[in-house]
């Protein structure tokens, strides 16, 4: 994925202070409703995670739990099942481009179709994704086993990359921070937080398949553990999930640390944006995963690291209190990152 040059608003016949992030309050998954708030509202949809069901003969048809982001339906001919998610956030960068729907959609091998269109106060970004499956084409997120090993295919740091780089901009929050982290390290995160938002998981998904993945979901809103927690109670076995590796966009625990870790990131409850996915793999298939998504063929940029393990317990997932921090260099080129017009040095 090559970089793109850094967005100048003039370029576009707009004033020098514009900024995308300004036209909305709550910034990228801000306006989800907290994960326990929406769990107990939730409470009284949640079906039996296995059940029969007559209109399918009466096989047993899996359920995902209210905690998932995607639901599987399976329909009444051929063993087709509909597998959907929908989501949506508020800017969280000033590109207006970066990457959009339509250049996403071709990407993952679709396209962008119907749509809304309202008035909004505030800019909202979101879309629901469709597809009908064959049972062999997907992996029901239900089958981890003790012994397995957790990999996760992006670095966390998002939401604080692109918080900083908007202080660049508020002399009284960059003077706090100025101290553990430079204005060339807050750009090449903020560049790096950005080629990872726009990378698609696709790759990871297909990987998936060919080293016999057990489980997975995505980080987004609710954190690394918060998925994690929630990808946990889904799961058929007795088991918990232990996560002892973070890795970090480089610099971006520091200035977590020096902000009293207002966001959570050493916590695993900072939000994620367009995450990688956290992975249940079996112990001899996980470093295989993790070279492999690496090879040339799919492309610049994709990563993966093993955190954790999958024990016998009660599907719960938790951090351990003092987790290895792996640092995550940016892989842009230092020359094509612009300073932000107006920054403060």
């Amino acid at each position: 994925m090559s970089v793109r040059e850094s967005f100048n608003p003039e370029s576009y016949e707009l004033d020098k202070s514009f900024r995308l992030t300004k036209f909305t309050e709550l910034k990228g998954t801000g306006c989800k409703v907290p994960q326990d708030v929406l769990q107990k509202l939730l409470e009284s949809l949640q079906e039996n995670h296995f059940q029969e069901d007559e209109q399918f003969l009466g096989a047993v048809m899996p359920r995902l739990g209210i905690g998932m982001d995607t639901c599987v339906i399976p329909l009444r001919h051929g063993g087709l099942s509909l597998v959907q998610t929908t989501d949506y956030i508020y800017p969280i960068v000033d590109d207006p481009y970066m990457m959009g729907f339509k250049d996403a959609a071709e990407e993952a091998g679709t396209s962008v179709t119907g749509g809304q269109t309202v008035l909004n106060p505030w800019i909202v970004l979101g879309g629901v994704a469709t597809t009908v499956c064959q049972p062999n084409e997907f992996i029901m997120p239900d089958n981890a086993v003790p012994g397995d090993v957790l990999v996760l295919t992006k670095p966390l740091g998002t939401q604080v990359a692109v918080a900083v780089h908007q202080w660049l901009d508020i002399p009284e929050k960059w003077n706090k921070i100025k101290l553990v982290v430079t204005q060339e390290d807050v750009e090449l995160a903020y560049q790096e937080a950005m080629m990872n938002m726009a990378r698609l998981n696709r790759t990871a998904a297909g990987l998936m398949h060919t080293f016999n993945a057990h489980a997975a979901t995505d980080i987004t809103g609710f954190g690394i553990l918060g998925h994690a927690q929630n990808l946990a109670k889904q799961q058929r076995n007795e088991v918990s999930f232990v996560i002892h590796n973070l890795p970090v966009l480089a610099k971006m625990a520091a200035v977590s640390k020096a902000c009293g870790n207002m966001f959570g990131l050493m916590h695993g409850t900072c939000p994620e944006t367009s995450g990688g996915l956290l992975i249940c793999l079996p112990r001899e298939q996980a470093a295989r995963f993790c070279a492999e998504i690496k090879s040339p063929k799919y492309g610049e940029g994709h990563q993966a690291w093993i955190i954790g393990i999958v024990e016998k317990g009660n599907r719960t997932a938790r951090i351990i209190d003092k987790p290895r921090i792996i640092e995550v260099a940016p892989q842009v080129a230092t020359q094509n990152v612009n300073p932000t017009p107006g920054a403060t040095s």
